[in-house]
């Protein structure tokens, strides 16, 4: 595998820490050092500090629970109710062709932080897998995340 060098990358590799769930972390930094897009009553909204694409949001529960099944009806009710805003905003922010959006539950899904359920909601382009991830084993980001942030942050702060 070739590497793509990317030093920006390292303050956000640097600072996540193996012990301890970011999902309960990040919900008491300030909205734009944790790169929170919005806080409900029950889930708030992140962009993934390390993106499969441009736009790479999830939804997260304040309450650490490891699967939707122990979500509480407003937990599980808020959170779909901030999918549908979240892929409206992405819409309209990003114009993607379509969307990934789906739950990693434990270890062997590739659930990243197995211990905090999160719903994962990725953009997708025509053409977005080309010769890059297939030969070189690389994936381009082709939008920075500050810039992403910058972006999106208005949406979600106009009423849902």
């Amino acid at each position: 595998m070739r590497k793509l060098w990317a030093p920006w990358r390292a303050k956000f590799i640097l600072h996540v820490k193996k012990d301890e769930c970011i999902f309960c972390t990040k919900p008491k930094e300030r909205d734009e050092e944790a790169y929170i897009l919005y806080r409900g009553k029950y889930n708030f909204i992140i962009l993934n500090i390390f993106p499969y694409n441009s736009g790479h949001l999830m939804i997260a529960p304040y309450a650490h629970k490891s699967s939707p099944e122990y979500l509480t009806k407003e937990e599980y009710t808020e959170m779909f109710e901030l999918l549908q805003w979240s892929i409206e905003n992405l819409r309209l922010a990003l114009k993607p062709d379509g969307f990934n959006v789906g739950f990693n539950i434990g270890r062997v899904a590739g659930a990243g932080y197995e211990g905090h359920i999160h719903l994962h909601i990725v953009p997708r382009w025509n053409g977005d897998t080309n010769f890059m991830p297939v030969i070189g084993d690389t994936k381009v980001i082709s939008v920075g995340i500050e810039d992403t942030y910058r972006l999106l942050k208005p949406l979600f702060e106009r009423e849902s």
